[in-house]
């Protein structure tokens, strides 16, 4: 396990392909969202001080620029098997599918 030096995610949506627990395995302090995701939420869940947001729902991609507008420094992921809306896509530092990149090798790329 690497040392991910206070690193903190929040991981909104199904996490049916596991990227939350492998973030964990990485040393990554991780909050998960379910469910419709609000502004209200993702500041009660600490976005403002969090270093990733991981969104697995790509129905919720409104979110993206609500954590832009919540957090300058905020790297911003989809892991999810659908298409990003492209209203989204300047906001998004990544969108990977989970069929192409395993969960592990993901949290690893997103700490190095």
């Amino acid at each position: 396990m690497t040392d991910a030096n206070g690193t903190r995610a929040i991981v909104a949506g199904p996490d049916d392909d596991a990227i939350g627990p492998a973030l964990e395995d990485e040393g990554v302090e991780v909050t998960r969202l379910e469910g419709v995701v609000s502004r209200p939420q993702l500041e009660e869940a600490g976005i403002v001080d969090a270093d990733l947001y991981v969104l697995t729902d790509v129905d919720q991609a409104t979110t993206i620029p609500i954590v832009c507008d919540l957090n300058d420094d905020l790297r911003t992921v989809v892991y999810a098997d659908r298409t990003v809306p492209e209203f989204v896509t300047a906001q998004l530092d990544l969108a990977v599918d989970p069929a192409l990149i395993d969960p592990s090798v993901l949290a690893e790329e997103l700490l190095a």
